[in-house]
């Protein structure tokens, strides 16, 4: 198979990742074995090439994944051979300790991320357990379901752990993928939303989105915020998020890792009040179904910016200098088939000794 591998920890602009011929994977006892489609593309992704996460190198990103399944390991009862399934961030997690008996498996000591931990969508095959697979809604197209299993889950668990209600102000700084998705959440519910994006082309999208007020983050907006949800990969947005919540209001950290460090807070400037702060760490499988059917009932609209598998490294750049509107997605299956036809003939054979099994 096809497959963006990286190696080595290096800035995005370097294009550290080579595309590579390697062996399909084999899906074991428990597992499925999916043809990849479509993979979307993250900041955390970014955390992982330029070494603010630690992948597992050599590694295969990717864990907004969506496609068929193409094989079936022992033991297997969830799915069929030819379903659309997703695969997302959280690939497993022990289910025995403290924190995975209590709903909160995203914290599990032993949680493992797709395309950290474990190779990812960034290639033609990839294999999961299949209780960590998803069933993706039929309104939805592949290109538009992908962000909905990270940028979407995640914006969703960011929400739930914000507290805001209906119609309260929540702001949310940054306007990328999963902001774009949490704007259509939040409007649903019934809140107000204030948007803090520098982006011409961002504020545009929040304003069409429904966003009542948009700016800058050193702009002041009408009135104060209930709750806050920062996407931004700086730091300096934390306390000026603290700066605007209303009193016992609450903003959630929604990335990984920051670029930059968090300025000094004041006590009585950003926190006093009963102010908080709240961390995000991963998602639980609850968070993933759950969003999902939330996502067809409202409906979700992604806004979607496409490319090839083999311009990985040209989309991440443009997700690091903030020009991809909505959410960018990787195109995988379709690639190799247009663009060589002696690929083609493979993986007609590859799928057929699959079906075969």
């Amino acid at each position: 198979m096809k497959a963006m591998v990286l190696r080595e920890i290096s800035s995005i602009e370097k294009k550290p990742l080579r595309m590579e011929d390697l062996p399909n994977p084999v899906s074991g006892p428990g597992e499925i074995l999916v043809k990849v489609s479509v993979c979307g593309v993250c900041h955390t992704e970014l955390d992982e090439i330029e070494g603010r996460l630690k992948p597992k190198l050599p590694v295969i990103l990717g864990h907004q994944v969506i496609g068929r399944v193409a094989g079936l390991g022992s033991g297997t009862k969830r799915f069929k051979l030819g379903d659309r399934v997703g695969i997302a961030w959280i690939y497993s997690a022990c289910g025995k300790c403290d924190f995975c008996v209590g709903g909160n498996e995203n914290l599990c000591p032993d949680f493992k991320g797709t395309g950290c931990d474990a190779n990812g969508g960034y290639a033609q095959y990839t294999a999961v357990d299949e209780n960590y697979a998803y069933c993706i809604p039929e309104r939805f197209s592949d290109s538009q379901a992908a962000p909905l299993l990270c940028a979407g889950a995640i914006g969703y668990r960011d929400l739930m752990l914000s507290n805001i209600k209906k119609g309260q102000v929540l702001g949310l700084f940054g306007f990328g993928a999963s902001a774009h998705i949490v704007i259509q959440v939040a409007r649903h519910w019934g809140c107000e939303v204030f948007v803090f994006t520098r982006g011409e082309e961002h504020q545009n999208l929040a304003r069409r989105l429904g966003a009542s007020w948009v700016g800058a983050p050193e702009d002041q907006p009408p009135q104060k915020l209930h709750c806050a949800v920062d996407f931004t990969p700086v730091g300096e947005t934390v306390p000026r998020a603290l700066q605007l919540l209303e009193k016992g209001g609450r903003l959630v950290v929604a990335v990984i890792r920051k670029r930059n460090p968090i300025p000094p807070l004041d006590y009585s400037q950003h926190l006093w009040d009963e102010k908080e702060i709240k961390s995000v760490a991963n998602i639980t499988r609850k968070d993933a179904e759950d969003f999902l059917s939330l996502a067809a009932e409202i409906p979700i609209i992604p806004e979607v910016q496409e490319f090839q598998l083999a311009d990985a490294n040209q989309a991440l750049i443009l997700l690091k200098q903030g020009r991809i509107q909505g959410s960018g997605v990787l195109k995988i299956a379709d690639q190799f088939i247009r663009t060589r036809g002696h690929l083609r003939m493979m993986e007609m054979m590859t799928t057929k000794e699959f079906y075969e099994k």
